[in-house]
């Protein structure tokens, strides 16, 4: 070994016989010096073995052989690498952006205009939160943005809420007329004719008699029978019923046999809201497996990319992704902890105090009668607690009437702070402006009137939480998954760590500045260049220092 002290080491392995030059002013020796240099990704890396000891430069040539004569001998050369060069160019050029980076839907417009046009004008993929908006303020998002936006790029979200048809309708029909095309579906357990009617619908032949696919979906799951759903054609049955009610044409449908559901299939790991806790390193191989059997049955032209969520918050879970086969990467919960997200300060200094241990299952609004649960903060509210009773109710009981007295009354002044009659009256109010068919099933069945005025609780937690609503601190419903306590570790002591610096872009050049110097890094590792334990460390910078 040998070495400047505190500097590069370097194993004597057998190495290539090949001599660096270039100007002797240009190697750097000190470890501020060399760390920069290896912050400069834009720029190649020569690891380069001198009398002096072993120091690092960013200029100069590869000579022939080395020999006795000469005074520089090659150790290394790592080339340049920027974010720009991570992930798969497909997706880059399928969706208008220089990064293998979206940031994915969060509902209620907690992934707000604000957050989209931010990253849409620095050239980052994202998508609305459009689950639960209501139809008005979906198309009003959908003006502010194509308004800002007119080339792209972003996206919009398309929930399945197997509850609320007309909801999901609505969206695709919106979509459509707007033409929007590109959505991020979400919460499917199955294709419905809506999802395949924005896909069909798109469809169209090229000069040259291949399959134009306008309307692009990234389909965003954690389960291998629902991803087979996307990856394949959409089903004979749900072609040959839009074709009867004249939605889609007959060469559209004969089209649509060549085609895949999905342009590509984000994976879903351990995340805030709908989850189902899968570990990112078991549930990615698979899916790529799956990806790759399926492309070997089709033989699509393009085959399905499959990018990677849930858990990704720093540049080693990003870097992890990529390395594992991962098109692109996909953030979540600290967008939420971002001043652009549509929620309010006192949920974002919550989530900004919030350690990978603080989060917890709860019922979910939307799959409340199912059983269905989200993954939601537990740190400065009871919400998970207080969800958890309304759904033991639901279980024990067929009807608010049956529910002792004593507990309906516990209910009506710690949780609804209302009586049960004035809440049904606002959650009849709620459904006749988002699907008024669901009060009329609940006014035949007195369980499903049950399910609805406790969905009143979980509805507007959230709403609560994003308003910063005085009073109800307590039943704040904050979608968070353990990623969020990940970001909060990477960003302490840097300028990140304060509430009012955390900024969408900030966060996604960062998290991906900082997975190419990793990868730098890992490079020089594996060729036997031994590094100062901190170099394996990347502080966020701001992105005025940043070479993207």
């Amino acid at each position: 070994m040998t070495a400047l002290p505190n500097t590069l080491t370097c194993s004597e392995t057998i190495r290539p016989n090949l001599a660096w030059s270039g100007k002797e002013e240009t190697i750097e020796y000190e470890e501020s010096s060399i760390r920069d240099r290896l912050l400069a990704l834009e720029q190649p890396c020569f690891i380069i073995k001198t009398k002096k000891g072993i120091g690092v430069s960013g200029e100069g040539t590869i000579q022939g052989e080395f020999s006795d004569k000469s005074d520089h001998r090659l150790l290394c050369f790592i080339p340049a690498l920027t974010a720009k060069n991570l992930g798969d160019e497909g997706f880059k050029n399928s969706y208008k952006t220089p990064y293998a980076y979206y940031t994915g839907s969060m509902a209620h417009g907690i992934s707000s205009v604000d957050m989209v046009m931010s990253l849409g004008k620095q050239g980052f993929l994202s998508s609305f939160g459009a689950g639960g908006v209501i139809p008005a303020k979906l198309e009003e998002a959908i003006n502010q943005i194509q308004g800002e936006l007119p080339e792209g790029p972003y996206a919009f979200n398309l929930i399945h809420n197997p509850f609320f048809e007309a909801l999901e309708r609505n969206s695709v029909e919106t979509y459509l007329k707007y033409g929007i095309t590109t959505v991020e579906a979400s919460a499917y357990m199955d294709l419905t004719p809506y999802v395949v009617l924005y896909r069909v619908a798109g469809l169209s032949e090229a000069p040259d008699g291949s399959v134009l696919k306008k309307n692009r979906i990234i389909a965003k799951i954690s389960r291998r029978e629902v991803a087979t759903k996307f990856m394949e054609p959409p089903p004979e049955k749900i072609l040959a019923k839009l074709l009867e009610q004249k939605l889609i044409t007959q060469e559209q449908a004969n089209m649509a046999k060549q085609v895949p559901m999905a342009d590509d299939v984000t994976v879903e790991a351990d995340s805030g809201g709908h989850t189902d806790n899968r570990p990112l390193v078991s549930i990615l191989p698979s899916m790529i497996a799956l990806r790759n059997e399926i492309q070997s049955r089709y033989n699509y032209d393009q085959p399905i990319r499959i990018g990677a969520a849930g858990g990704i918050a720093t540049p080693e879970s990003a870097l992890a992704a990529f390395m594992m086969g991962a098109s692109y990467v996909v953030t979540g919960s600290v967008n939420q902890a971002c001043i652009e997200a549509g929620t309010s300060p006192a949920v974002q200094n919550l989530l900004a105090q919030t350690q990978m241990a603080d989060v917890v299952m709860a019922p979910a609004f939307d799959m409340f009668e199912m059983g269905g649960r989200l993954q939601v903060l537990k740190r400065g509210t009871l919400f998970a607690m207080r969800a958890q009773k309304l759904a033991d109710f639901y279980h024990n009981y067929r009807s608010i009437e049956e529910i002792p007295v004593a507990e309906k009354e516990k209910l009506e002044k710690q949780v609804f702070r209302k009586s049960l009659e004035e809440i049904w009256q606002g959650t009849v109010e709620f459904f006749n402006q988002r699907d008024p068919e669901q009060i009329e099933k609940a006014n035949k069945n007195p369980r499903k009137k049950m399910a609805l005025v406790f969905r009143w609780y979980l509805g507007l937690a959230s709403h609560w939480a994003n308003s910063g609503e005085k009073g109800r601190e307590m039943d704040y419903q904050i979608w968070c998954g353990p990623s969020m306590g990940a970001f909060n570790d990477w960003v302490r002591g840097s300028y990140l760590e304060e509430v009012g610096n955390r900024k969408v872009v900030d966060v996604a050049k960062n998290i991906l500045d900082g997975a190419a110097y990793l990868y730098r890094i890992q490079q020089l590792k594996m060729r036997n260049i031994h590094l100062p334990v901190f170099f394996s460390q990347y502080t966020p910078r701001p992105i005025k220092s940043i070479s993207m």
